[in-house]
């Protein structure tokens, strides 16, 4: 029985989604991306102060791709909304990483380029994990 047990309980640790991301050192990272983003309420209230060459980074997960209202997206990115690319953590986290590889992955056109150039090569999990701790969730989930 025991054994049946603890064969069950690690085939669900297994399954479970391996992405865990620490929004306590997303946040000490997130001064690599104030340079071009800043984090703003609907309300105004700032949560970080930063850059406009990027877009608004309030309530990015969650939302579709290219769709914060008055920033021009690349060519790129309008792509990724146009086939339905909502923001994830995962997603994020990859995008960070390598934003045009990650384009090219998820669209098959190596020629479209986004307008970041900064990679994030490590931490990309805190840094989603941090960006969907300062938005509301999405619309849909439960607490």
């Amino acid at each position: 029985m025991k054994l049946t047990l603890t064969a069950a309980l690690a085939t669900l640790a297994l399954a479970a989604p391996a992405f865990a991301g620490d929004a306590a050192k997303g946040e000490a990272d997130f001064k690599k991306c104030k340079a071009c983003h800043m984090i703003v309420a609907p309300d105004g209230t700032e949560i970080q102060k930063g850059g406009k060459t990027g877009p608004n980074l309030y309530g990015v997960v969650g939302r579709p791709a290219a769709s914060a209202e008055g920033f021009k997206y690349s060519n790129a990115l309008i792509k990724l909304g146009e086939a339905g690319e909502v923001w994830t953590e995962e997603d994020i986290a990859h995008y960070v990483a390598d934003p045009n590889k990650y384009v090219d992955e998820k669209t098959g056109d190596k020629t479209l380029k986004t307008k970041m150039t900064f990679k994030l090569t490590k931490g990309g999990e805190d840094m989603a994990a941090y960006l969907a701790s300062v938005a509301p969730a999405p619309e849909g989930a439960s607490n």
